[in-house]
């Protein structure tokens, strides 16, 4: 069993007490503050999973190999962490109800784990170090088995510091058997930002962070974040420092990130040796855009297209066209387009930053667009995940709420410390429920930068609107809330997905209790 004490009883039930002060907990007729915990190898969890195995399942199998590489981004060779030799990982594919297996092997000089991003799978399967499991060791390995409950997109990587900051990660789709269709071709659209091999790794980018903001006067409350001084060197883009960034606004999100990259990346290639999807004027295609960055935000267009919303975080919504997304780190959204005729660039800009990536659609012969082609779809009609709706088969059912809580994101910049409740993880007290309760959720967001949170183990409905979630932007000064079905028993991590801002505090945990 893991090392629970660290992540998740430092504060017992004496600690949980300050729990009501912060989010008010509604009447109840069991307080599990005072319950035991529910760990990831208890017999809840077990009976949890075996309730999801479904008769004629089928099994699929796979092994992940961590290891340092060198890859080529486009004509720019980085040594970095991946898994294999391919930047995005291998893609890993199943349907719904199908038990994966899936053996990582660890040859990084370091503890690593594997996340499995969205999906509502066993506690112990999680990937989470300190908290459902023991961390993969150097040299060592770990067999990932579950089963995989829902259809949608979704993607895995590590768990472990900064990691995901480096190439380790890859995207998971899980197919439904029943869906209709309704497209001619498939294509997958990984966003990243990237520093690794450029002259630092992700690891000093986070020292360079600490380092930069002690002694640089921040106050709590974050009302300077996201207005960092360039101390780390520069940050022409193509040089390879990769520093914080002076100014990096968003009108939408507000601060825009910490680090303003080198690169930005889809599929693993820059815009100078772009990946090309082909077809043929006239075909629809689904894209499944999934955001595999650490700090950045992605606005995404296709030059000369319109698309069509049709899922978010792997479940259904409202359809709805759009000229451009807005999508937060870990979040992935489904869209269809109908192909028109010509070579046409897919662009994912930076938000707030300067840079984009960029990847190219061809249906014709022709020349390629310039990498810094004029996109007007990207000033005009972007959508959040937050503006969608959820599709009625999919909502949340009407029913009470029997717990609530407030989560107020903060932070400071000296020292670099980002915060739920004031506190900072692990010493972060956990949001007590017990099995069978719906639990409301309420992000008040008390700082100046945008946060991308992310809910594990389970998917959530936006109280406004009723999508179904597990990733949310929530702007500056606003506050977002989303109502939580407590049926998949553990300890899952609660946190945004900016890793510089989970890394340095801004987590905490949904925590079963039982009267066991």
């Amino acid at each position: 069993m893991p090392s629970l004490s660290r992540r998740t009883v430092l504060h017992g039930t004496v600690g949980l007490v300050g729990v009501a002060a912060v989010g008010s907990v509604a009447a109840c007729s069991t307080d599990p503050r005072t319950l035991a915990l529910i760990g990831p190898d208890s017999p809840a969890v077990a009976a949890a999973e075996r309730a999801r195995r479904v008769a004629g399942r089928r099994v699929v199998t796979a092994g992940l190999t961590a290891r340092p590489v060198t890859v080529d981004l486009g004509g720019q060779s980085v040594d970095t962490w991946a898994y294999g030799e391919q930047v995005p990982g291998p893609l890993l594919r199943a349907r719904a109800g199908d038990l994966l297996q899936v053996t990582v092997d660890n040859q990084l000089p370091v503890e690593t784990s594997v996340h499995w991003h969205g999906l509502a799978l066993r506690n112990d399967m999680d990937g989470v170090p300190h908290l459902t499991q023991d961390p993969i060791p150097a040299g060592g390995s770990f067999n990932y088995e579950f089963i995989a409950p829902d259809p949608g997109t979704y993607f895995y990587h590590p768990h472990s510091g900064v990691q995901l900051d480096r190439g380790l990660y890859g995207v998971l789709i899980v197919d439904d058997p029943a869906e209709p269709g309704g497209y001619d071709d498939e294509w997958i659209v990984v966003l990243d930002d990237w520093v690794d091999g450029t002259g630092r790794t992700p690891d000093q980018v986070l020292a360079d962070l600490q380092k930069a903001t002690s002694t640089s006067g921040g106050a709590m409350g974050g009302m300077d974040h996201g207005s960092m001084g360039r101390s780390m060197g520069g940050t022409d883009h193509g040089s390879g420092m990769g520093g914080m960034a002076e100014g990096m606004q968003s009108l939408m999100l507000g601060g825009a990130g910490d680090v303003d990259y080198p690169y930005y990346l889809i599929n693993g290639r820059t815009p100078s040796a772009p990946h090309t999807f082909t077809g043929r004027p006239g075909q629809r295609v689904r894209i499944r855009f999934v955001n595999a960055g650490s700090d950045t935000a992605f606005r995404v267009a296709v030059g000369g297209h319109r698309m069509t919303v049709s899922h978010c975080d792997g479940f259904p919504v409202m359809p709805v066209s759009t000229d451009a997304l807005l999508i937060g780190m870990g979040e992935r959204v489904d869209v269809t387009i109908d192909l028109a005729d010509g070579v046409f660039p897919l662009v994912a800009a930076a938000e707030g930053k300067t840079g984009r990536a960029l990847a190219l659609v061809r249906t014709s012969p022709g020349g390629r667009p310039a990498r810094d082609v004029g996109v007007p779809e990207l000033g005009r009609r972007t959508l959040l995940g937050s503006d969608l709706s959820g599709a009625a088969s999919v909502r949340l059912g009407g029913r009470g709420v029997d717990r609530r809580y407030d989560l107020a994101l903060g932070g400071s910049m000296a020292p670099y410390r980002w915060t739920i409740n004031g506190e900072s993880f692990p010493d972060a007290t956990p949001l007590s429920v017990s099995a069978g309760e719906r639990v409301r959720l309420r992000f008040v967001n008390q700082t100046m930068m945008f946060h991308p949170m992310h809910l594990h183990g389970h998917t959530f409905g936006l109280v406004d609107g009723g999508a179904r979630k597990d990733t949310v932007i929530v702007r500056p000064m606003q506050a977002l809330e989303v109502d939580v079905d407590a049926d998949n028993p553990g300890q899952w991590a609660v946190h945004c997905h900016n890793i510089y801002h989970a890394e340095t505090g801004m987590m905490t945990t949904l925590s079963y209790r039982s009267g066991g």
